[in-house]
């Protein structure tokens, strides 16, 4: 048996309003169809889960798990409402559209909202069984990220102490229900790399429930060594996005992208096996640290279209599971073990 669990989808990029997309049942009979073994629910869309009831009632979790054909739920995903935890003013209007028309130019109600619908994700993970909850952190820095004019002093801190206090009634109500909160760690969002994983985490204390969701895409579009950050922050790898991207120098754009559609910036998403992620080495190295929860596909490509992208997806992630060794290569030529042979070997006797 293979240690990292797989193949499974995130359904967010498939949903919608016509079947079989439209559905949990029929999403999930799609899937299984081309392979997949679990399914990654995003928490906000209606399609799939009602997230009121399944904070509340245990009975409808598992009926919604036996709406999946089979398929397991891997997590639930909370990215669209973790982002409304931490808005800067100046994406306010943009990032209404991920709540409900009523909130729309009430920022601080919009905030409140996401906090209780965070706290509703964590029950109703844990009424579903699971124990991880991907999300992403919010940002109130990223609009200063490059650093002119120069940020005055203490503005970091500032923002990664008031980002905690956002988190921190989050946090304890998921340390409450076992669940840990993976964060993708994503540029846009205050945690988009490793030094900024370790500001907000000791920022909440070193809360017990901070973790990472690992995506290496976004490190190959920030020029980040995605292998050994497996290895530098094994300890709170909760989850795996299997996404790939590619980085093609150009003279005129670079990472920033130039304000360019996706298909013309140098770094863009691709389809799993078109860009450049080294997924073979991801695996070994996940493999190697003892992940063992689910590989799950995000499709994001401006090229390739998503049934493409979705069928191949489930073939090239079983193609990388790896089945650990149960005995090692080289034992044919191996001896029996003594403590005086042992000895003899290294001449002390």
């Amino acid at each position: 048996m293979s240690q990292i669990k797989g193949p499974a989808i995130f359904l967010a990029q498939f949903a919608q309003d016509e079947p079989p997309y439209n559905t949990l049942e029929g999403i999930t009979a799609w899937a299984k169809d081309l392979g997949y073994k679990g399914i990654q629910i995003p928490a906000w869309d209606s399609h799939f889960i009602d997230l009121d009831k399944a904070a509340e009632s245990k009975q409808y979790c598992d009926d919604l798990k036996g709406q999946c054909n089979g398929l397991e739920i891997t997590e639930l995903a909370t990215h669209l409402i973790g982002q409304l935890v931490a808005v800067h003013p100046a994406f306010d209007i943009m990032f209404d559209a991920f709540a409900p028309a009523t909130l729309h130019n009430n920022p601080s109600e919009r905030t409140k909202w996401a906090v209780e619908q965070m706290f509703k994700a964590i029950k109703a993970s844990r009424n579903l069984g699971l124990d991880v909850l991907p999300t992403f952190s919010g940002a109130l820095l990223w609009h200063t990220m490059y650093p002119w004019p120069q940020r005055p002093q203490g503005l970091v801190e500032l923002g990664f102490k008031e980002l905690a206090q956002r988190w921190q009634p989050i946090l304890n109500v998921a340390e409450e229900h076992g669940v840990d909160l993976a964060y993708e760690i994503h540029p846009g969002e205050d945690l988009h790399d490793g030094v900024t994983f370790e500001r907000f985490l000791a920022a909440t204390g070193n809360h017990s429930r901070v973790h990472i969701l690992y995506d290496p895409s976004h490190f190959v579009l920030q020029h980040l060594d995605y292998i050994n950050y497996i290895t530098y922050y094994k300890d709170h790898i909760k989850a795996f996005h299997v996404k790939d991207a590619e980085f093609n120098s150009s003279p005129r754009s670079g990472v920033y992208g130039g304000y360019q559609d996706w298909q013309d910036r140098p770094g863009r998403f691709r389809s799993l096996g078109d860009g450049q992620v080294d997924f073979k080495r991801v695996f070994s190295q996940l493999t190697q640290i003892g992940y063992s929860s689910w590989a799950v596909l995000e499709w994001e490509c401006c090229i390739k279209d998503s049934e493409q992208g979705a069928r191949e997806g489930a073939e090239f992630i079983q193609s990388m599971l790896i089945d650990t060794p149960t005995r090692a290569f080289d034992d044919f030529a191996g001896g029996a073990a003594d403590e005086a042979t042992n000895r003899r070997i290294l001449g002390l006797d």
